[in-house]
């Protein structure tokens, strides 16, 4: 007896993902909502308190994303696994690490800057995924999908080296995260940071390599496909 359609695995693993992609579209619509409108009722004041007003729901959102990399490793979801490790790693230590564990970082307006940035690529990638994943594909939202990323994603490591600049003499005046080992060694933080911001840079070339090659084999097929159909 053949299982009804919903149920075979095909369409558990659609549904999923749609679920998936759907809970992350609406917390980060959630997210520019809410810091659009702050601004146009507050102004500058409302970039100040960025993180204190959605800190907490763009953890959650990041946090979450880190399901992505077991979504790649058990196959089902298709795209290579280092450099969304790169994506998602970039983004969990500049909120966690940076941002998060320094309360004078998070009143800088890059945190904001950042924000929208991490945002305005999330909505669009979420969207097109989600509807992807239900075999419907529109022309604009794939070209956004495919292109948005080329100006925003370089804005967006500049935005975060940015904060990590902001945030060494916090680093070094607290002393957060620096450590003494056995055997008269020790972890400096600060350099620690140094050490991942010139690192932050050679990802973002591999990063934005893949992410070229991917559009230009996206945007080599999609024509095709609406052809077909």
């Amino acid at each position: 007896m053949a299982l009804p359609a919903w149920l075979q695995p095909r369409y558990r693993k659609s549904a999923y993902l749609f679920i998936y992609y759907l809970i992350q579209f609406c917390g980060h619509s959630w997210i520019f909502t809410n810091m659009t409108v702050r601004f146009f009722s507050f102004g500058k004041d409302s970039m100040v308190d960025t993180f204190y007003a959605i800190g907490l729901v763009m953890q959650l959102c990041q946090s979450i994303s880190l399901l992505e990399l077991l979504h790649i490793y058990v196959g089902i979801e298709s795209s290579l696994l280092f450099p969304r490790f790169l994506q998602l790693t970039e983004r969990i230590i500049i909120l966690f690490v940076v941002i998060t564990s320094q309360e004078e970082v998070q009143e800088k307006y890059v945190v904001c800057v950042l924000f929208i940035f991490w945002n305005l690529l999330d909505m669009v990638r979420y969207t097109y995924s989600m509807l992807s994943v239900i075999g419907m594909s529109y022309t604009v939202l794939t070209w956004l999908s495919q292109t948005l990323w080329m100006p925003i994603y370089p804005l967006c490591v500049l935005a975060e080296a940015f904060a990590i600049y902001q945030s060494l003499p916090y680093f070094e005046s607290f002393g957060t995260y620096s450590t003494k080992l056995p055997f008269d060694l020790s972890i400096y933080f600060p350099y620690v940071l140094k050490i991942y911001l010139m690192m932050l840079f050679i990802g973002m070339y591999f990063t934005y390599s893949h992410l070229y090659s991917e559009r230009r084999e996206v945007l080599r097929v999609f024509p095709l496909k609406k052809k077909k159909m």
